[in-house]
């Protein structure tokens, strides 16, 4: 018979993807002789039988799960339902891949009426007896029979206003007697049937709970935005309970072995004295500092960091624990690899090699390209003049301004609409991960450093300030009040991550600097990779950035972007309007000075290293007006009598007419657009050539490498390079100096991957257009898609992932990989690069350089991550062979 439930004893830590993260280290933990609570875990091949078999649990698992019940009752001395000495248990959760707070647990399992009494008889401590069910019939209610929490809460809250009572730590036993009366009501009303009293249907029930959990909505949400599979499946871990609400000699709490904000080595965390687990993660009570404990319990303390330390060098990793101290014995419930910002990661990292806990290599695999993203992003102005109305924990740094929202769900609308919004919470729960996600940033009144909001945005690289109880939230008046100050739905906030403060209005920012550990990090990259990086950059500015961030030259300059300034525009449209060639060349002298200047700047700035330069691509009609806007000046002009301009506008009119296109994708653009107009391009080579040469003369080395745009036939590329040849030998003589220069083509049709062979004829590099690849390889636009029907096929599956974002390696990567072969079967040496957005997406990387292409290419901001994505890439790739 197949195994489906294993005792923690018999799991170690590599049975992760069976028995999932939190059972395969509790088994792990027990091995290497930490106390842990015994118990079993139900493996996650259980649980995707259970949604293969419609949603029900087979006999022959619940038969192994009440074998693996008596085991454990046999190791406590305890019996589930035994009303003298019961046992209870927690119900928990646990996927391959960490998901925190995503799906469901369930605390003090094994509790009715009458083992209460045992429970309290043999405590000799009724209130603790009658808080565990008190709590156990709110978990169960919530988890199980689907009854909102916030209805328990009242009942809670009602009972408080009656006492006169502000903690709940002030109810005594009689107290949550009357709190349990009234919630097994609540039960009955809602589901119509008593609250079950037979134990073994209770955890029969919670195990499936768990298993429905790992569909809610959240974790759906979760396992999207970090590209988790579908049919992992949850593990449901059963573990004997351990009491952290016995009294003041008990608590429980979450530690990390290192600061997950900023990386320091230091043991973080908070507690509660006297309370559950759930009371600190989902921050209904604001806790204490970790460092509180040394005081408070110092030889748990002692104990928690020889526990730490013990963990860390295990595992090599900073791990997140979670804790309870039952009468000043210490338990441990949890170790796994701790979330942290992309700060600490690097940090972490960093700092682990120098203390020779891993290599250079592990250093650099183990901080995600991804997380690295949070590190560019911009934070307040040290110097701007800010007004701080309160001030939280920092509990994710970064900082962010938007409009305040109260619910996430208009947080995720807002937000899809473009928006900035900071979502507003007394506490977040997992079910607000839609709004977060969408929100800039996160602000609670409740809750600390490792409370829901403070971990998931931690992990989004949001930034979050958690238990700022200075602000009181009405979410019916949807506004939050600060002293006299009230903030109403709508108004703009900041927050700062860092700092915890809460900002009134919209603050300046500045722009990110990097870390010594990161400049380190990325040092070591840069030993381990292949790929070159380069950047996408249209000015100098952007091309300083880029070098500044690491990149090794421009793998796209688009010029067309140079001729949108308002000081240009008029002239670009004055050459589109010209009848004839000589009124065309007329307008394009004009041109000459200004595009010369730019070029100057950029090969300046990323001197001794080359720069792409694309020539004109877009369709003409896209510097022109828009045609209704057009007709609708035109009636205004013919009502007001001024003839003139209406000439003008009319003229315009005609031309845009002319000029557009059922399908401006496919038609006159890119090279068709150099042919049909040659005296356009050789404006524009004539002013790379200039820019080169003036700075040549100056002793700057430059090595402008020109591409043309959407070749698909090898006679076009013949074409245009004789064009670019001749201007460039015509420049050089009348400047009497040489630059060393190159001529390619941008691969961005099918045909042209196909026929790369006689492409690469003509050609000295490559370089892949992906954005246009992916659009004529599917067939669809990019901008309808993504408005029409992208995400339809992404949420059923049609579609994996958009392939706008992350490149489609079985198709337009098919194409990729026939070209660069068919190339490089004709010249050896050709120069093959990518200069789409993919190039700064992490596995389009990993793809880059698994089919040899020598550089990639992306926007500035991204340059650092694609230098981590390409040293992971080549370290993976070393590792698999």
């Amino acid at each position: 018979m197949k195994k489906y439930v294993f005792q923690f004893k018999e799991g170690r830590a590599s049975m992760k993807n069976l028995l999932g993260g939190k059972g395969a280290n509790l088994a792990e933990m027990i091995h290497i002789g930490l106390p842990v609570p015994p118990g079993f875990t139900v493996t996650t091949e259980a649980c995707t039988r259970y949604y293969k078999e419609g949603q029900k649990i087979a006999e022959d698992i619940l038969e192994q799960t009440f074998d693996a019940l008596r085991e454990l009752e046999q190791e406590t001395g305890k019996k589930l339902g035994n009303p003298d000495n019961p046992l209870l248990v927690s119900v928990r959760s646990g996927a391959p891949i960490s998901m925190p707070g995503m799906m469901d647990t369930i605390l003090n399992l094994g509790l009715n009426d009458e083992t209460v009494e045992g429970l309290a008889r043999s405590t000799g401590n009724r209130r603790f007896a009658h808080d565990c069910y008190r709590r156990f019939i709110q978990m169960f209610g919530n988890v199980v029979l689907n009854i909102e929490h916030e209805r328990f809460e009242d009942i809670i809250s009602g009972v408080k206003k009656r006492r006169g009572f502000a903690l709940d730590t002030e109810l005594g036993a009689e107290d949550w007697q009357d709190v349990i009366e009234q919630y097994k009501n609540l039960v009955l009303k809602h589901t119509r049937r008593e609250f079950p009293q037979d134990p073994r249907e209770q955890l029969v029930m919670a195990i499936e709970a768990v298993f429905r959990s790992w569909n809610n909505h959240r974790a759906i949400i979760y396992r999207k935005i970090n590209k988790i599979p579908d049919e992992l499946g949850t593990a449901v871990n059963v573990q004997a309970m351990v009491f952290g609400n016995m009294g003041e000699d008990s608590g429980t709490g979450v530690a990390f072995t290192r600061n997950p904000a900023t990386g320091e080595k230091e043991i973080y965390g908070e507690f509660l004295l006297n309370a559950q687990g759930e009371d600190v993660v989902a921050g209904i009570r604001t806790p204490r500092n970790i460092k509180d404990m040394a005081a408070l319990m110092p030889d748990v303390y002692r104990q928690l960091t020889d526990v730490c330390a013990l963990l860390e060098k295990h595992y090599k990793d900073m791990q997140d624990i979670e804790f309870t101290v039952e009468k000043g014995k210490l338990y441990l419930l949890q170790t796994r690899n701790g979330k942290r910002t992309a700060a600490a990661a690097v940090k972490i990292a960093v700092d682990m090699v120098k203390e020779g806990l891993i290599s250079k290599e592990e250093a650099v695999l183990r901080v995600s390209p991804e997380h690295v993203v949070s590190l560019l992003h911009r934070r307040i102005d040290p110097e701007a003049k800010v007004e701080v109305i309160a001030k939280g924990l920092p509990a994710s740094p970064g900082a962010a301004w938007g409009h305040i929202v109260f619910d996430p769900d208009e947080a995720e609308t807002l937000g899809q609409q473009g928006q900035k919004v900071i979502l507003v919470r007394t506490e977040t729960t997992p079910d607000d991960i839609h709004g977060i996600v969408m929100a800039q940033g996160v602000l609670t009144s409740r809750g600390g450093m490792t409370s829901h909001a403070a971990v998931v945005a931690r992990g989004m690289g949001k930034p979050c300030v958690c238990g700022c109880d200075a602000i009181s939230i009405d979410l019916e008046k949807e506004e939050f009040r600060v002293g006299d100050l009230v903030v109403k739905k709508g108004d703009i906030i900041s927050i700062d991550g860092s700092t915890g403060q809460v900002i009134l209005g919209q603050v300046p920012m500045i722009d990110p600097v990097l870390s010594p550990e990161f400049k380190e990090l990325l040092g070591w990259a840069d030993e381990f990779r292949v790929l070159s990086v380069r950047a996408n950059a249209d000015t100098p500015e952007d091309a300083r950035v880029a070098r500044d961030f690491g990149a090794e030259g421009i793998g796209l300059c688009r010029t067309e972007h140079m001729f949108m300034g308002q000081d240009r525009l008029p002239v670009v449209q004055e050459m589109i309007m010209a009848e004839t060639k000589a009124e065309r060349e007329k307008a394009l002298a004009k041109l000459l000075d200004f595009q010369r200047q730019d070029f100057e700047g950029i090969l300046e700035a990323m001197r001794d290293l080359p720069v792409t330069i694309r020539l004109l691509d877009p369709p003409l009609h896209e510097f022109l007006p828009n045609a209704e806007e057009l007709i609708q000046e035109i009636a205004e002009l013919k009502a007001a009598g001024d003839e003139e301009t209406l000439k003008r506008k009319q003229e315009i009119l005609k031309r845009v007419k002319a000029l557009g296109e059922f399908n401006p994708m496919l038609g006159l653009r890119g090279c068709r657009l150099g042919i049909l107009y040659p005296e356009i391009y050789e404006m524009q080579v004539r002013a790379i050539f200039l820019a080169a040469c003036s700075l040549a003369k100056r002793g700057i080395k430059v090595y402008p490498e020109v591409e043309i745009p959407l070749v698909s036939n090898d006679n076009e590329l013949k074409l245009l390079r004789e064009l670019v040849e001749n201007i460039a030998a015509q420049v050089m003589k009348e400047e009497e100096i040489k630059v060393d220069y190159s001529i390619g083509t941008m691969i961005e049709i099918p045909r042209a991957c196909i026929t790369a062979d006689e492409l690469a004829r003509y050609a000295d590099f490559f370089s892949f257009g992906t954005n246009d690849l992916t659009q004529t390889t599917y067939g669809f636009s990019r901008d309808d898609a993504e408005a029409k029907f992208l995400p339809y096929y992404i949420d059923h599956k049609i579609l994996t992932e958009d392939p706008f974002i992350v490149l489609d390696r079985r198709g337009v990567g098919y194409l990729m990989k026939t070209a660069v072969g068919l190339g490089r079967g004709v010249k050896e040496n050709l120069t093959v690069g990518i200069c789409g957005e993919h190039g700064g997406e992490p596995s389009s990387v990993e793809f880059c350089h698994e089919i040899g292409l020598d550089y990639v290419s992306c926007s500035p901001y991204r340059v650092p991550i694609a230098r981590l994505a390409a040293a992971q890439a080549a370290l993976k790739n070393k590792k698999n062979s």
